[in-house]
């Protein structure tokens, strides 16, 4: 729930700075002379890629959301089964042993979402983020029944 709340509070505070920084990118436009013009335009780029990034990110978090849900109701979530040391942090040997274990998972049924969410879990355990996304976002695809690319 935590998490949550801070994402609604970063994301209203973005929403807030796109609509200045538009505003200003509109007043400079209408200034009329070809620097202020040019200027403006460039400024307006930037609430429109944040706009877009914001609405990307929020989409996949939704959807996984959606699929951790499902897996829940399933009884399907991956159990925490990994070490810690005394601060609390995930010991890396013990990621590893459990990502070992989900990566053969999920080469035995690469066309199961459910285990594309498990192996996406694995690598967000482990501190890869970036594997951990193409996971779900393979995981998003395999559940929304789209073509998945190799």
């Amino acid at each position: 729930m935590r998490a949550k709340i801070t994402y609604f509070i970063t994301a209203a505070v973005l929403v807030v700075y796109f609509v200045l920084v538009g505003s200003r990118g509109l007043l400079l436009i209408g200034q009329g002379t070809w620097l202020t013009v040019a200027l403006g335009t460039s400024v307006l780029i930037l609430p429109v890629i944040g706009v877009w990034f914001l609405w990307k990110n929020t989409r996949f978090v939704t959807r996984a959301n959606r699929l951790a849900a499902e897996l829940e109701a399933e009884g399907g979530l991956p159990v925490d089964e990994l070490e810690r040391d005394e601060y609390g942090r995930i010991l890396r040997d013990s990621a590893d042993a459990v990502f070992a274990r989900r990566k053969a998972e999920t080469e035995d049924a690469p066309g199961d979402w459910r285990s594309w969410f498990r192996l996406a879990v694995a690598y967000h355990d482990a501190r890869d983020t970036p594997r951990a996304r193409k996971a779900m976002q393979r995981a998003i695809a395999l559940y929304d029944k789209k073509p998945v690319r190799v």
